[in-house]
């Protein structure tokens, strides 16, 4: 490491320790100081790319257990401000021109102040008012350093990270990805085509126009929309804007985006939704989900499968879609899936919190070694934050009653749009080659039943542990009775006094006793250390 990387390398260890996580360099662990809040404090301290990372991370409860989720949520995405001339030391990098060249005014006061970037107000020559978004100098080394440095503190402890849901360094690889593709803004212009794209029909959808002429890899140039925070509730009913159309338009959007499009927002918070001419803006599209057209369609039938208590369909889903960790018991997770139906469809669809639902089939996943896929944990986070803005807005409308709701609608005559005579035809024809040997199949399986050639075939699974200790209790018990035979074989010798002999005793029978008690001690020992006297 050079001299820069072993400066921040003390800096974050002496930091992270005085939290109490110092056992992450020095493997003593210090539970009493290890909790979520001094997590939440040493990313503060330490700086704008670890605020950043703390976000990341607060997106991902399949990489961080819940009470950690909840503390790092409450980081702020807040940072001194960049002083002007590196803003046009950066602008000047990125065009080869200088700022006044560019813009006919420019807002040296930042509008907004974040970890990786500032958002400036400005005019284009033409006069007309824009939005620029510009990377903090330097930032992305930073942030790759840290994430280097965190790679390096990772892999030097041998402690077990219990309240990490994966590994630690498999967090990392994705974390560094997330980092990566939000330091450049080039994806993100791409991002914003590509959602304007899905949603060109929607009249009460929009996005912000990009100026692309004035867009790079560390910077963006975008509309300057004057509208009202999805938030500020006071303000849109003194504009006269209806909240429970509102509310309605807003979920509506987002199922459209989730089921029809496969292209969702990952962070549809109050201050990247705007209302302005009766259309609601949404803005900041660093991170976008994606969905595949497997996964759109099980997502579909999920919540058809809920909607209809289908307990079957629901852990086939959830099996399909998920990676499985290690062996699932398929009759646990069934019972857990039909105690989660009963639990909510015992009451009114209208008292049931989506965030709530979506948060407990993943903890029955989870709890059923099943990972789920990183789509669908965006998609539940998103799906969260959404909730809670629809709820401020009208706290009548359920969420619930409208996805499924709108999925039925969707799936009602699906079969019809989905429907190909090719594959019919193809299908028809497998299904009747199939068929044909049905006959003949049934009579061999009789035929080999009857004349004794019929084989059953057994697979055992999980068997291996209670094999083991089975032999260990056998050893133990051939053990005790070789120990016995020894004590009694060197008793009868010591009594006739056969053999050499040592202070007038027979040395065979007392190298036997010593034997026998040595090997006595031995297994009392192992025993003792079992825990199973």
């Amino acid at each position: 490491m050079n001299k820069n990387s072993v400066s921040r390398f003390k800096e974050i260890a002496r930091t992270l320790a005085s939290y109490g996580f110092g056992y992450i360099v020095d493997n003593t662990l210090k539970k009493e100081k290890n909790n979520p809040a001094n997590l939440r404090k040493a990313f503060e301290e330490l700086g704008p790319t670890f605020i950043k990372i703390g976000q990341i991370l607060s997106t991902r409860p399949d990489i961080l257990s819940e009470k950690y989720i909840i503390e790092l949520s409450k980081l702020q995405d807040s940072a001194i401000e960049e002083p002007f001339e590196n803003i046009r030391e950066i602008l000047f990098q990125q065009f080869g021109k200088d700022i006044n060249e560019i813009f006919l005014d420019f807002n040296k006061k930042p509008i907004a102040s974040a970890s990786i970037s500032q958002v400036h107000k400005a005019k284009l020559k033409n006069g007309e008012e824009v939005i620029v978004k510009i990377q903090r100098p330097g930032i992305a080394e930073k942030m790759r350093l840290d994430i280097s440095i965190l790679y390096k503190l990772i892999k030097l402890t041998k402690t077990k990270f219990s309240d990490f849901l994966i590994e630690p360094l498999d967090a990392l690889d994705e974390l560094l990805y997330a980092t990566e593709m939000e330091l450049n803004f080039e994806n993100e212009v791409k991002n914003i085509d590509q959602f304007k794209h899905f949603n060109k029909n929607v009249s009460f959808l929009s996005v912000p126009n990009i100026y692309y002429k004035y867009c790079t890899e560390k910077i963006i140039t975008m509309e300057m929309v004057h509208g009202i925070k999805i938030n500020n509730i006071n303000l849109l009913k003194k504009n006269n804007y209806d909240l429970n159309d509102i509310g309605k338009k807003l979920t509506l959007s987002y199922f459209k985006q989730i089921f029809d499009d496969g292209y969702f927002h990952c962070d549809p918070h109050p201050g990247n939704i705007l209302i302005s001419d009766n259309k609601i803006y949404y803005i900041d599209f660093g991170l976008v989900g994606t969905l595949s057209d497997s996964l759109k369609s099980s997502l579909n039938e999920m919540v058809i499968a809920i909607a209809y208590q289908d307990i079957s369909k629901l852990v086939s889903i959830l099996i399909s879609i998920g990676i499985s960790k290690s062996h699932v018991n398929r009759n646990k997770l069934y019972e857990d899936v039909d105690y989660l139906l009963v639990s909510y469809l015992s009451t009114s669809l209208s008292n049931i919190k989506i965030s709530r639902l979506l948060d407990d089939i993943f903890s029955v996943a989870k709890d059923n070694n099943i990972k789920l896929p990183r789509e669908f944990t965006l998609l539940m986070r998103g799906l969260v934050i959404l909730e809670g803005v629809v709820v401020k807005l009208s706290p009548d409308l359920k969420i619930m009653d409208i996805a499924i709701g709108f999925v039925k609608s969707k799936n009602k005559y699906s079969f019809l749009h989905d429907f190909s005579l090719d594959d019919s035809l193809i299908k028809l024809v497998s299904f009747t080659q199939s068929s044909s040997k049905l006959p003949s199949r049934l009579i061999e399986l009789i035929n080999s039943s009857l004349d004794g050639r019929l084989k059953l075939q057994l697979v055992h699974k999980n068997l291996d542990n209670p094999v083991n200790s089975l032999n260990k209790m056998i050893n133990r018990l051939a053990s005790s009775f070789i120990i016995s035979s020894m004590i009694i074989g060197s008793a009868l010798i010591l009594n006739s006094n056969t053999g050499p002999k040592i202070y007038g005793m027979s040395f065979i029978g007392i190298t036997g006793f010593i034997i026998a008690a040595l090997f006595g001690f031995w297994l009392l020992i192992s025993i003792m250390r079992s825990g199973k006297l």
